[in-house]
């Protein structure tokens, strides 16, 4: 059985999946589709299978079809929110069947990692910390955005490296809604409850495995993440009391939302009783301030964190050129000097160690934090590119080809 196109949905750019052997359940395809790819995935309650396009991977999801189109439009909302989650490609259902089943078609989310793997292998113990600070601050992004997710929890969630922490992604939110105006607090509460429920679950059942680390607190790692959440929630959201004289704080206020990766939407001043004092309140939009700034300086397309690091790079060299030549530079003319001097000479010695979880943006980045250990122990500055050779001997001998 084929699909029609009344009944396949797809974005513009995308396979026409027509070869896929629809005439069968999604969980009956292996064995019997060529483009089925094995992947690490997640406990669902719903059949879900990879398939493989010219090198291009898809997720196919079975479920209903109400909930396949509602789950569509709620991921395509969040895209043009900027919101980091898996891109929707396409839904359907399958025309005569008893249930009228339906499909939702995604991107697989690339250089991704699932959380048992971040819990299971040992070299990655110094991620996990970092694996819990990221869901506590997707949460917040999510909610911040009216997007009431429903059902959060590790195994609807992927993680990629961001400058030595982790950027957590949503890849199923089938049970959310989006409350574009009036975000009700009893729905974000009640996302904290399931979190919590959701996330020592799935660590009790990993540990009953005999899989997981003995040092991992399981019931208090669902109460950890709701802290973090707590405190980055307060600190976005908080109003500030300015008295007269004291401007320069909405300044102040912008800066650390920034330092944080929040874009700033609108500044709100209203006066308090007291009629000489204003009530500060900064309105975020997304999480993405050092990436877009780096992208509109350089072309470069990264998570936030390790935008962060680069854009402060170009700042050293914008603050260094106007030294030397006696007088400011612009900071374009920095990213161009740090693009063409320092990044790619370093990432041109990196390319044989990128792998399918490590980008060269989080290369370039290991090496900045190596840069650091070596000119600690120098007492001066070292230079990028003996630290790039230096990590290359200590971290690249077993995969050069």
């Amino acid at each position: 059985m084929k699909f029609n196109l009344d009944t396949l949905h797809l974005r513009e750019g995308t396979p026409d999946f027509q070869d896929l052997p629809w005439e069968l359940g999604v969980s009956q395809w292996r064995g019997v589709c060529p483009r089925i790819e094995n992947l690490p995935s997640g406990i669902s309650r719903h059949p879900v299978v990879f398939v493989n396009y010219d090198g291009a991977l898809y997720a196919i999801k079975e479920l209903s079809s109400e909930a396949a189109k509602k789950e569509f439009d709620i991921l395509l909302q969040m895209e043009e929110l900027r919101l980091p989650a898996v891109k929707s490609v396409g839904y359907g259902f399958k025309p005569g069947s008893p249930d009228c089943s339906g499909l939702l078609i995604t991107r697989y989310l690339e250089q991704s990692l699932p959380y048992r793997t971040l819990f299971i292998q040992s070299n990655l113990e110094n991620y996990r910390e970092s694996l819990l600070d990221a869901v506590a601050g997707l949460l917040v992004q999510l909610h911040l955005a009216g997007i009431y997710w429903g059902d959060c929890s590790l195994s609807n969630t992927l993680f990629r490296r961001d400058a030595g922490a982790l950027q957590a992604y949503l890849v199923d939110i089938e049970t959310g809604d989006h409350y574009p105006k009036n975000f009700p607090p009893t729905q974000r509460l009640y996302d904290l409850e399931i979190m919590e429920e959701n996330i020592n679950g799935e660590l009790g059942d990993l540990g009953a495995t005999g899989l997981l680390a003995e040092n991992v607190p399981i019931d208090e790692t669902g109460a950890y993440i709701r802290l973090r959440y707590q405190q980055l929630w307060e600190e976005i959201t908080r109003e500030d009391i300015i008295d007269p004289g004291e401007y320069y704080l909405i300044q102040d206020r912008i800066r650390a939302l920034n330092s944080l990766g929040f874009s700033i939407g609108d500044v709100e001043l209203a006066h308090t009783d007291s009629g000489d004092q204003l009530r500060l309140k900064v309105v975020v939009t997304d999480r993405n301030f050092h990436r877009d700034q780096l992208y509109n300086l350089t072309g470069l397309d990264t998570e936030e964190g390790q935008a962060r690091q680069m854009v402060n790079e170009i700042q050293e060299i914008k603050a260094t050129l106007s030294r030397t030549n006696n007088r400011s530079t612009p900071l374009t003319v920095g990213a161009y000097y740090w693009l063409e001097n320092i990044y790619q000479p370093v990432v041109t010695k990196l390319v044989h160690l990128r792998d399918d979880h490590t980008t060269l943006q989080e290369l370039y980045c290991q090496v900045l934090e190596h840069k650091w250990y070596l000119s600690e122990q120098a007492r001066h500055d070292v230079g990028h590119s003996l630290a790039a050779e230096d990590y290359l001997r200590r971290f690249g001998i077993n995969k050069e080809d």
